[in-house]
């Protein structure tokens, strides 16, 4: 069948197509409104872009949350880097201060005692575990001799036995082989401090019926002027006597830890520095002192006349 044959259809379309823009010219229609021919395609261009909007500020917003994790990770890594660094200047400024506190101790207690003493540092300790011993930075050069007693300020440390030019080596009063001669301050008994295996000391030869408690407290007797008299050495920690014995045996507890010095003194010269509390005398009154001394004053004195008196 040719085109120009007869067709229904053919002829509605043609007459549409001529009809729609004929009536479109002639419709009224208001300036402000957009020609209701164009809506469709106007509402597919507005689809369009908003999608395309809705697409375009996703992407920016993820460029963007992406960009600012990385800016955030940036940022916190040098946040965590300054606050590593502000804790090692924290740590540095704390052991300065607890050092500045232990030297100012030391210095205090350097400048009240009458011994002459000299102040050395830890610098290390005998790896071997059957001898405990410390190293420190001074020694024959410095006028460290063996013998010589290493306190702190809280007590006895214990004494030189090895000396070299430059270091010495302290014998700690843990030590199997250490040897202090004490006394308990409550109640006199003297006694040899000895170290033992464990980091304790024992209180040996004392007698049977001497008085020792737990909790005394053990001092040095101030023997051969090497130690400072009633220097705290020790606590006792516990006592035993067995039941034939002639002696009893007393555990001691070092009232100061070898382990965490880090600065001592050696004593040069003691100069019979004394450290017992001298007991206090109470305030009597002319009969009261007079009678006292009449109590203690020995026969033969009151025998005796007066001064000037012929007998």
């Amino acid at each position: 069948m040719s085109f120009f044959s007869l067709d229904l259809r053919k002829a509605v379309v043609l007459i549409a197509v001529v009809a729609i823009p004929l009536l479109t010219v002639n419709e009224p229609r208001n300036p402000e409104e957009s020609h209701w021919a164009l809506k469709p395609f106007a509402f597919a261009l507005g689809s369009l872009q908003s999608l395309y909007s809705g697409f375009s500020s996703g992407v920016r917003g993820t460029t963007s949350l992406y960009l600012d994790l990385i800016d955030i990770k940036l940022v916190n890594q040098q946040l965590l880097k300054e606050n590593a660094e502000l804790r090692a200047q924290l740590g540095t400024l704390t052991e300065l201060k607890l050092e500045n506190e232990r030297l100012n101790s030391l210095l205090g207690f350097k400048q009240k005692s009458q011994m002459e003493l000299l102040a050395a540092k830890v610098v290390g300790e005998d790896l071997l575990p059957d001898q405990k011993t410390l190293i420190i930075n001074r020694g024959s050069r410095h006028g460290v001799k063996s013998h010589m007693a290493a306190i702190t300020v809280g007590g006895v440390v214990g004494y030189v036995f090895r000396t070299s030019p430059y270091t010495s080596q302290i014998l700690l009063l843990t030590d199997r082989y250490a040897v202090i001669d004490s006394i308990v301050q409550r109640s006199r008994a003297r006694g040899l401090v000895e170290g033992s295996d464990k980091d304790l000391c024992k209180l040996r030869y004392l007698k049977r019926g001497d008085d020792v408690r737990v909790g005394d407290l053990v001092v040095t007797s101030g023997l051969d002027n090497i130690f400072p008299k009633g220097f705290p050495v020790a606590n006792v920690k516990n006592v035993l006597k067995s039941q034939y014995g002639l002696s009893q045996e007393v555990e001691l507890k070092p009232v100061v830890s070898p382990q965490t010095l880090e600065e001592v003194f050696i004593v040069l010269n003691a100069n019979q520095e004394n450290f017992e509390q001298p007991e206090e005398t109470l305030e009597l009154d002319p009969v009261d002192h007079h009678q006292k001394q009449i109590k203690e004053a020995p026969t033969e004195s009151l025998l005796m006349p007066p001064s000037g008196v012929e007998s």
